[in-house]
C-alpha cells in the first residue's frame, strides 16, 4: 500500500505525465509482444533463455522508444507557465494529448500485427517504403480488413482508456514547480533520448539463431525509426540466398575473370587492354526521367526531341538499354557504382557509403579531374555527401550567381543554366591541363515541368512533353557551344537517362517502364550506328572505360558491352523491394519473405506471364543481388588506392 501511495504521489508533480506516457507505451508494447508471441507460438524456439531475451531486451527497446516519444511532452511541461498550469486549459490539453497518445499506441499495435501477419517481422524499410506508396497500401488495407469497424473500435477503446486515466493525468496539476526546478528535471529527462541514440545498439536483438526470437525482442516503433534513418533492407533476412562461396563462383563465371586472390569473396579482377589508352575527355549527361519512348529514334511521333534525334544519327544509339530502378538515386547509383540495386534505399542515400569503388575514382586514379555537376541543391538525396566522398568534385547551383540564373523552380535552375555552369567548369579543367570526366545531372524534365518561356513552341507548365522538349533544346544548345571549345574534338559525350518518366504497370516489374535511351557521341571518333544488344545501366561505366582502352583493377558488376558475349546479356530492374533479373527472355523476380518467381516478359507491352523456373537462372539472379549486398555491407566494395 505504501509503495502504491508513493507511485500515486509521483504523478502529482509537474513531470508526472511523462512517466505515465512511458508506462503506457511500455505496457501496450508488452501486450503487443505477448500477442505476437502467442500468434507465432508454433515457430518460436521455446526456452527460458529465449523468453528472457524477448522480454528483457524488448523492455530496453520499449524504454528507448518511450524516451523519443516523450520529447514533445517534456518540452511542453517545461515551458508551460505555472500560473496557468493548474487551470482548466492545461487539463484539457493534457487530456487531449493523452487521448492522441493512447489512440496512436493502439493503432500502432494493430498495424504491427498486420505487418507481422504479412512479413513475420517488426517494422523495417518495407514499412518506411509504405509511406511512399500510400495509395496502393491504403487501398490494399481497405480491401483486406474492416477498416471502418476497426477505427470505430479503436476510438471507443481509446476514449474509455483516457477517461479511466483522467484523474491520474490531472494529478500533475496539483503541485506548483518553479521554472528553475522544471529546467533541471527537463534537461535530465531530455538526456534519455540522447543517451539512447549513442548507447542503444539495434543489433542487441539479433542474439538468437531463431528469427522470431530476434524480432520479438525488438520494438516496432524503435525499429521503424531505425529503418527510416538507415534506409536499408537486409538481403539475407528477406530474400532467397545460396552459399556465398557459390555466389562468388557464379559471378566469376558470369563476368569471365580470374580473381586477383582466389580466396577473396569479391569481384576484384584486373582489366587489361592490349591497346594504348585513349585518354579522351568524357562528359556524361544524366537526363532526368527520360523514357526511350519520348525520342523519335525509338519510334515516337511527337517530335519533341529533334536535337537528341539528330545526335542519335551522328553517334552510336543504344537501342536496348534498361534502367536499374525508378528514381534518380538508383540511376546515380548504377552510373557511378556499376553495381546491381540492393534492396531498400539506394546506396547513395545510406550511411557508411564513403570511399566506395566508383567510376569517378577510376578516372581520378588515371589523372582525370572527376566532377559531378547538378542544377539543384546537392544536399537533396544526399548527392553532395555521396559524390564528394567517392572520387568526385561536386558543383551545384550554389556556384551560380543570381545574374547567371535565367529560371529556377523547386528542383533547381533551368537546364540551360546548368550547362552554362558545366561549360565554365570544363573550361577550367582544360586550362589546368588535366583530362576531364564530368557527370552532369539535369533537373528540368520533372514536375512541375516549368522552364524559361520563348525557348520552344510549348508553353511552360503545360506538361511533360514541354519539359522533355525544353531539355532537348538545352542539350542541343550545350553541344553547339561545346563545339567551339578547344577540348571538344577529344571528348566523348554520353547522353543517358537516369530512369523512365513512369514505372506504373499492371505487373510487378513492367520491363517497358525501364527502357531508357543512350547515345555515345564524338565526331571523328564514334562511327554512327546502333548497338542492339541488351545493356544494363550498370554496364555503362565499364563500357566507357573499355572504349578508352583503360587497364585497371575493377570491382564493377557491369560488363564492357563492346566485348560482351551474346550469352552474357542480362538486365537488372527493381523497385525498393522487388529485384528483377532478365536473361534469355526470362525474368526472375526476388521479393521479401524469400519469395521468388520466374516470368516471360513482353518488352513492348510490359506484361509478363508466370513460367517454370530454371535452377541455373535462379541461382545466377540470386548470386548477383546477394553478392552485391554482401560486398557493400561487409566493406568489400571499397576503393583502395595504389
Amino acid at each position: 500500500m505504501n509503495r502504491l501511495k508513493k507511485i500515486k504521489t509521483l504523478f502529482q508533480y509537474r513531470f508526472g505525465p511523462v512517466f505515465l506516457a512511458a508506462i503506457l507505451l511500455c505496457s501496450i508494447s508488452l501486450l503487443t509482444r505477448i500477442f505476437l508471441l502467442a500468434y507465432s507460438a508454433a515457430t518460436f524456439e521455446w526456452s527460458n533463455l529465449n523468453l528472457f531475451k524477448v522480454f528483457l531486451i524488448g523492455l530496453l527497446y520499449d524504454l528507448s522508444a518511450a524516451s523519443y516519444a516523450c520529447i514533445p511532452l517534456v518540452i511542453y511541461l517545461w515551458v508551460f507557465p505555472s500560473r496557468w498550469y493548474t487551470r482548466g486549459l492545461n487539463k484539457a490539453l493534457l487530456l487531449t494529448y493523452f487521448f492522441i497518445v493512447v489512440l496512436t499506441l493502439f493503432f500502432n499495435a494493430v498495424s504491427e500485427f498486420i505487418f507481422w501477419d504479412e512479413f513475420s517481422v517488426r517494422y523495417n524499410f518495407i514499412a518506411v517504403d509504405y509511406l511512399i506508396y500510400t495509395t496502393e497500401v491504403i487501398g490494399n488495407i481497405r480491401q483486406s480488413y474492416p477498416v471502418g469497424t476497426a477505427l470505430t473500435t479503436l476510438l471507443v477503446i481509446s476514449t474509455a482508456t483516457t477517461y479511466f486515466l483522467r484523474k491520474t493525468i490531472w494529478r500533475s496539476a496539483t503541485i506548483a514547480m518553479k521554472l528553475g526546478q522544471r529546467t533541471k528535471l527537463a534537461l535530465l529527462l531530455l538526456l534519455a533520448p540522447v543517451a539512447t541514440y549513442f548507447l542503444v545498439d539495434h543489433r542487441w536483438k539479433s542474439l538468437s539463431g531463431n528469427q522470431f526470437v530476434n524480432e520479438l525482442s525488438g520494438n516496432g516503433m524503435y525499429d521503424f525509426g531505425f529503418a527510416f534513418w538507415h534506409n536499408q533492407l537486409d538481403y539475407d533476412t528477406f530474400y532467397q540466398t545460396i552459399p556465398i562461396d557459390k555466389a562468388v563462383q557464379i559471378m566469376r563465371k558470369d563476368l569471365g575473370f580470374v580473381p586477383v586472390n582466389a580466396k577473396d569473396r569479391n569481384t576484384t579482377r584486373k582489366i587489361q587492354s592490349s591497346l594504348p589508352e585513349n585518354r579522351m575527355n568524357v562528359v556524361m549527361i544524366s537526363v532526368e526521367s527520360l523514357s526511350a519512348e519520348f525520342l523519335g529514334s525509338y519510334g515516337s511521333k511527337q517530335g519533341i526531341t529533334p536535337n537528341l534525334d539528330t545526335l542519335a544519327t551522328q553517334g552510336l544509339l543504344f537501342t536496348n538499354l534498361y534502367a536499374s530502378g525508378t528514381r534518380t538515386v538508383r540511376g546515380l547509383e548504377a552510373l557511378s557504382l556499376c553495381i546491381p540495386p540492393t534492396p531498400g534505399q539506394s546506396i547513395v542515400k545510406r550511411q557508411d557509403n564513403r570511399n566506395l569503388f566508383t567510376l569517378g575514382s577510376v578516372f581520378r586514379a588515371k589523372g582525370y579531374n572527376s566532377r559531378f555537376i547538378y542544377g539543384g541543391y546537392g544536399y537533396f538525396d544526399n548527392m553532395n555527401e555521396f559524390f564528394s566522398q567517392n572520387g568526385y568534385e561536386v558543383t551545384d547551383r550554389n556556384a551560380l550567381t543570381a545574374k547567371e540564373i535565367h529560371y529556377e523552380n523547386t528542383w533547381g535552375v533551368a537546364d540551360e543554366d546548368l550547362f552554362t555552369l558545366s561549360l565554365r567548369e570544363l573550361d577550367r579543367d582544360y586550362k589546368n591541363g588535366k583530362p576531364l570526366f564530368a557527370q552532369i545531372m539535369t533537373v528540368s524534365n520533372h514536375r512541375p515541368y516549368t522552364y524559361p518561356e520563348g525557348r520552344i513552341d510549348i508553353p511552360s507548365h503545360t506538361g511533360r512533353e514541354g519539359a522533355v522538349k525544353y531539355t532537348d533544346y538545352a542539350i542541343g544548345k550545350f553541344i553547339r557551344e561545346a563545339k567551339l571549345k578547344p577540348w571538344f574534338k577529344n571528348t566523348l559525350f554520353v547522353i543517358v537517362a537516369d530512369h523512365c518518366a513512369s514505372s506504373a504497370g499492371k505487373v510487378e516489374l513492367p520491363v517497358d517502364k525501364y527502357h531508357i535511351p543512350m547515345i555515345f557521341y564524338s565526331p571523328g571518333h564514334i562511327t554512327s550506328g546502333k548497338f542492339e544488344k541488351l545493356v544494363a545501366q550498370i554496364d555503362i561505366g565499364p563500357s566507357i572505360l573499355g572504349y578508352l582502352n583503360f587497364s585497371y583493377e575493377s570491382k564493377f558488376f557491369g560488363h564492357d558491352v563492346f566485348k560482351m558475349g551474346d550469352d552474357q546479356q542480362r538486365l537488372f530492374i527493381s523497385t525498393y523491394q522487388s529485384l528483377g533479373y532478365i536473361k534469355n527472355n526470362k525474368l526472375v523476380i526476388l521479393d521479401p519473405n524469400k519469395k521468388l518467381g520466374t516470368f516471360a516478359p513482353n518488352f513492348k507491352t510490359g506484361s509478363s506471364k508466370p513460367i517454370g523456373s530454371e535452377k541455373w537462372l535462379t541461382e545466377e539472379a540470386i548470386a548477383n543481388y546477394q553478392l552485391a549486398s554482401y560486398l557493400y555491407s561487409d566493406g568489400g566494395y571499397q576503393y583502395i588506392s595504389k
